[in-house]
């Protein structure tokens, strides 16, 4: 049966529980919240996957760089005292703040320790279409699943022609939340363009009505596959963007 999350940004706590609440009352189709883990806000995405409990299931997001691979993972407790049963494992950019400590290990070390330590847990890699070759991103795809990742988060998609081409590379029964992000400035198009070498169809425009139009699209190509949705409204109302469609 397919899933749908929406991702929500962790900016305050404040902010959170009215995100998470205009959810609640705006789109019954939701069934999960996912909160990434960025180091520009406090509040770390395990603790804010907390405010989206019970009535959502939650995923929050692991930067691989953070952890000490010699110390207790902090986040476990936190996991187990809600509920939370599935995470989604991501190396992790370099902070900002050159003095915040990182280690050095990825995605598939996190992966590979979560399996050894919380083998209850349902651990999610990413897919990034954009980021290397098409065979390189597979190869890197298949590492993630040997560590024991049973499935995957896709950056935001723009084009289904493109998610049809990722779809023949992961193995049958594999999970896959389809990604997709709302759009509505030439600024953020130009920035998706340049920074993520996002591939779009000639006809996208950064309109609400293009943007309402592919989420229904990507939906109803993870229905079509058993597999899953996740959207990230950014600078948009969350109503707006996905209001009879979820």
């Amino acid at each position: 049966m397919t899933r749908v999350s929406i991702e929500l940004v962790p900016r305050s706590r404040s902010g959170l529980r009215g995100e998470i609440a205009q959810v609640v009352a705006a789109l019954p189709g939701v069934d999960t919240v996912n909160i990434p883990d960025l180091t520009r806000y406090s509040l770390r995405s395990w603790l804010g996957c907390a405010f989206a409990r019970p009535a959502y299931r939650a995923v929050p997001h692991l930067r691989a760089v953070d952890f000490n691979p010699r110390e207790p993972l902090p986040f476990l407790g936190t996991l187990e005292q809600h509920g939370i049963t599935e995470v989604l494992v991501v190396t992790g950019d370099a902070p900002a703040d050159m003095s915040a400590r990182v280690y050095d290990q990825d995605a598939v070390d996190l992966i590979r320790r979560l399996r050894r330590e919380a083998p209850h847990l349902t651990v999610y890699a990413g897919l990034d279409p954009y980021r290397q070759s098409f065979a390189r991103e597979r190869d890197y795809l298949e590492r993630k699943l040997d560590a024991g990742a049973t499935g995957f988060f896709t950056q935001p998609f723009f084009d289904l022609r493109v998610m049809d081409a990722y779809s023949d590379l992961i193995p049958d029964g594999t999970q896959v939340w389809w990604g997709a992000t709302s759009i509505l400035t030439e600024s953020s198009l130009n920035y998706w363009r340049a920074r993520n070498h996002a591939v779009f169809p000639r006809s996208f425009t950064p309109t609400l009505e293009c943007n309402r139009a592919f989420a229904a699209d990507l939906l109803a190509f993870a229905r079509e596959r058993d597999q899953h949705a996740y959207f990230m409204p950014v600078k948009v109302d969350v109503q707006a963007y996905l209001e009879g469609i979820l």
